[in-house]
């Protein structure tokens, strides 16, 4: 995915098994944040990350997710685990990684995504887009400035 290009349009079921519309935030930004696995250490602080700055998303007009390829009956498991109040997390489980093959995340080795933040517009366009590495949670201050700084 490049900068500026329309970010593919999709539909997840949360961890609530509520429908998940990508297209229907248009008018507001949504940051997709790709994690490998529930149940692991490094996404928990990712999605505790996320959760814990919520508020200060929803003031700079941003939906954050967490997407992963992890089963719904999971994702709500792990969402109630760690205290998971707000932050919707998206079930890309079937067909496997499907979302996370369209943004050229997904991992066939491992079958799983890269940990990545992707940053769409109100426009539905890509504002950024990273990976990082495995073992390391993404750092939310590139986003934050990124945000503010507009």
């Amino acid at each position: 995915m490049k900068i500026g290009e329309y970010a593919p349009d999709f539909v997840l079921k949360d961890q609530n098994g509520e429908e998940f519309r990508l297209g229907d935030f248009r008018g507001k930004k949504v940051l997709l944040s790709f994690h490998p696995l529930a149940w692991t250490g490094i996404c928990e602080k990712q999605m505790k990350a996320l959760e814990e700055n919520h508020e200060r998303f929803e003031s700079l007009n941003v939906v954050p997710v967490g997407i992963s390829v992890d089963p719904v009956p999971s994702k709500k498991a792990w969402a109630e685990h760690i205290g998971l109040k707000k932050l919707r997390i998206l079930s890309d489980f079937w067909p496997h990684g499907a979302v996370a093959k369209l943004y050229g995340l997904f991992r066939e080795k491992e079958g799983f995504s890269e940990r990545a933040n992707v940053l769409i517009d109100e426009e539905g366009k890509v504002a950024f887009f990273k990976v990082y590495p495995i073992k390391e949670v993404p750092d939310l201050d590139e986003i934050f400035k990124l945000l503010e700084g507009d």
